[in-house]
């Protein structure tokens, strides 16, 4: 007998994860729930398609929505990139999993995948686990580790979460489908955790006084397809989307965020300590040296 599912879903991720669900006869996906105020038209396209209630509300927690639920007889519910909390009435009577892109009991709340750069991570973590009371505190039911390397910004990252967490999403159904999951309590392995804090506008202006690795991880963890990093030239923004470590640059004292000497169609800006290769920026006017970024 298949596993009767309630999906809450929007985006690329969940849009991945609803392929590998669909196409196993282990499951059945009862009805899609997205996000009150999505735009998100691939999921109508998904319930339409395959003949799946699509179920719009406000109110996840709401006597109607779980009254309207019980008609399903779901065997448990499934979030992905859901962005209502669940609360106490609706947990009590469903298991509920959700797939998070930090590495539990660190790395809960939002914006993870920025953080993680800006904070200088050499790895980060996709963990599925169940939903609790708490934001992002439920059991461990699966979780895997991946490499950050020089090399990565947000949109590697990105690509790759988008796709691992619906292959682990996955794997966790099929866990609890056979009844194997053995569940790790996160407060076994840290008893405090780490919360990230959502961005906001204005979070993306450069602070020139950090050093080059600062300013290097900073910049690469909000580049495209997030705002990229902004600073200002004669009060006209200046926006950059990727930058370079110079190899054995020297520690010595300058003016940060001062334009020192050009690279092709590169500039070398001077940082706290060293200095820094901006290898891609958007600028509407004309550069000279000397010019100073802030």
């Amino acid at each position: 007998m298949s596993l009767k599912i309630g999906y809450f879903a929007d985006g690329v991720w969940s849009h991945n994860a609803f392929k590998l669900i669909k196409s196993d006869e282990n499951f059945d996906i009862k009805f899609i729930v997205p996000r009150f105020n999505t735009k998100d038209e691939t999921l109508v396209k998904f319930a339409l398609e395959n003949n799946i209630d699509y179920l719009l509300t406000e109110d996840v927690n709401s006597v109607e929505f779980l009254t309207k639920i019980e008609e399903y007889e779901c065997d448990i519910l499934v979030s992905m990139s859901f962005n209502q909390i669940f609360k106490k009435d609706i947990l009590s009577k469903y298991k509920i999993i959700n797939c998070h892109a930090g590495k539990l009991p660190f790395y809960r709340g939002r914006n993870v995948l920025n953080w993680v750069l800006i904070n200088d991570e050499r790895e980060f973590g996709i963990t599925v686990h169940y939903v609790d009371e708490g934001i992002d505190t439920g059991d461990i039911i699966l979780q895997q580790k991946y490499d950050i390397t020089e090399h990565d910004d947000y949109n590697t990252l990105l690509q790759k979460a988008q796709k691992e967490c619906a292959r682990l999403l996955y794997e966790a159904l099929l866990k609890y489908k056979n009844g194997t999951i053995v569940p790790i309590r996160q407060n076994s392995i840290n008893p405090v955790g780490l919360y990230c804090g959502i961005r906001y506008p204005g979070d993306e202006i450069i602070n020139w006084s950090q050093t080059s690795r600062e300013l290097f991880n900073f910049i690469r963890a909000i580049c495209k397809p997030c705002p990229m990093a902004k600073t200002f030239l004669y009060d006209t923004p200046f926006y950059i989307n990727k930058c370079r470590l110079i190899l054995n640059a020297p520690i010595y004292k300058g003016i940060p965020g001062q334009i020192l000497y050009k690279i092709d169609n590169d500039i070398v800006v001077k940082t706290l300590d060293s200095i820094l290769r901006v290898t891609e920026f958007y600028y509407d006017g004309k550069i000279r040296i000397g010019d100073r970024l802030g």
